[in-house]
């Protein structure tokens, strides 16, 4: 028998998302996201600097200027971020700082060698170097450059920032949730475990099995989106232990849709809390037992999972201990899906159901 304990929770290897300068290359919704921003700010910036010549410019002067300060500045953000995007992985290993000043000081390079060869190109379009190469000129974009490159990357920065504090609150509040949703049955299957021990030790050998996997997804790091298969699995050890316990009186029907997706996931430790509760304030207070229904469907793109448990009529109102861990499931699919999820429970006619429904595209 072997049972693997992780020794860490926690990867040790560098985050892709604890670097201030996004990933402008990855095909993703924030990197989608800054790259608007920094074409938006740029566009802005074409527009603004055509606004203060104005009282100067006549007729089509006006969109000419426009389209050509558009595509200098454009050229210029969108190349920079070009480069940058491809010298991201080497500035994630140095430190903020020195990958702050390395970033600036490239924009400022790129600014320049872009202001040499429009104008260059200007130049020799209209046939004389001296009406369109000017020194001064690219000072001043270059100054302009530096000020709202510096703004940019300062609000990369502060956007980085905050994620990292929503992340990290996030985490804890995920924490403090799921240290609450414990099992009741630790010392009763211990108790199970030393009984079976005499009389039958190959089945005392795989109720630890199931008790050493049950604890180590315990303690796996929390949030994480596990295979829907993989937390399946981890609910039929658990009534496995609780079955020696129940015998006879607890029976789970499975009702799993044909059609759900094999890549579907679930968040670790969601539906095993549900059975835990199910059996514990249900089959457990009935002297017959009962059957507890666990159903799960799949509608594209939203996975629907239903567990149904008989309860005495006398509590058919959960009492405080049930409606708690349900709230904290709750809290914890909210924490991860937002408004892409719904947690319903009712109770009706000695039947207790709670369901929950949220979209795999969501995460």
């Amino acid at each position: 028998m072997k049972i693997k304990i992780p020794f860490s929770a926690e990867s040790t290897e560098i985050a892709d998302d604890h670097f201030f300068l996004p990933n402008f290359c990855r095909s993703s919704s924030g990197a989608e996201g800054s790259v608007f921003i920094l074409v938006l700010v740029s566009e802005l910036l074409a527009l603004l600097l055509v606004l203060a010549k104005l009282p100067y410019l006549q007729g089509t002067q006006f969109w000419y200027e426009l389209a050509l300060s558009s595509l200098y500045i454009q050229w210029i953000s969108l190349s920079s971020a070009a480069v940058l995007c491809g010298l991201r992985t080497r500035l994630m290993h140095w430190p903020s700082h020195r990958a702050a000043l390395f970033s600036y000081g490239f924009i400022l390079l790129d600014t320049l060698l872009v202001g040499l060869v429009s104008q260059w190109a200007l130049a020799k379009f209209h046939g004389s170097m001296a009406d369109y190469f000017d020194y001064l000129e690219l000072l001043k974009q270059m100054l302009m450059s530096g000020i709202v490159g510096g703004l940019v990357l300062r609000y990369f920065y502060v956007q980085q920032q905050l994620h990292q504090q929503q992340k990290a609150t996030l985490i804890h509040r995920l924490q403090a949730l799921q240290s609450r949703i414990r099992p009741h049955f630790l010392f009763n299957s211990m108790n199970s475990i030393a009984s079976l021990i005499a009389t039958n030790p190959a089945l005392a050998e795989e109720v630890v099995e199931d008790l050493a996997e049950l604890f180590r997804a315990a303690l796996h790091r929390v949030g994480d989106q596990v295979p829907l298969v993989d937390e399946l699995e981890l609910c039929r050890r658990y009534v496995h232990i609780e079955q020696l316990r129940l015998a006879e009186r607890l029976t789970v029907d499975w009702q799993i849709g044909d059609n759900i997706p094999a890549s579907a996931q679930i968040p670790l430790l969601t539906l095993q809390p549900l059975l835990e509760n199910a059996i514990y304030h249900g089959i457990q207070q009935l002297p017959d037992g009962g059957i507890v229904n666990v159903i799960l469907k799949y509608d594209a793109p939203r996975l629907t999972v239903k567990v149904i448990n008989p309860c005495p009529l006398h509590r058919l109102k959960p009492k405080k201990g049930h409606r708690m861990a349900l709230e904290n499931i709750q809290h914890r699919l909210q924490a991860l899906y937002g408004e892409h999820m719904e947690c319903l429970w009712k109770e009706a006619e000695g039947q207790f159901e709670v369901s929950l429904s949220y979209s795999l595209n969501s995460l």
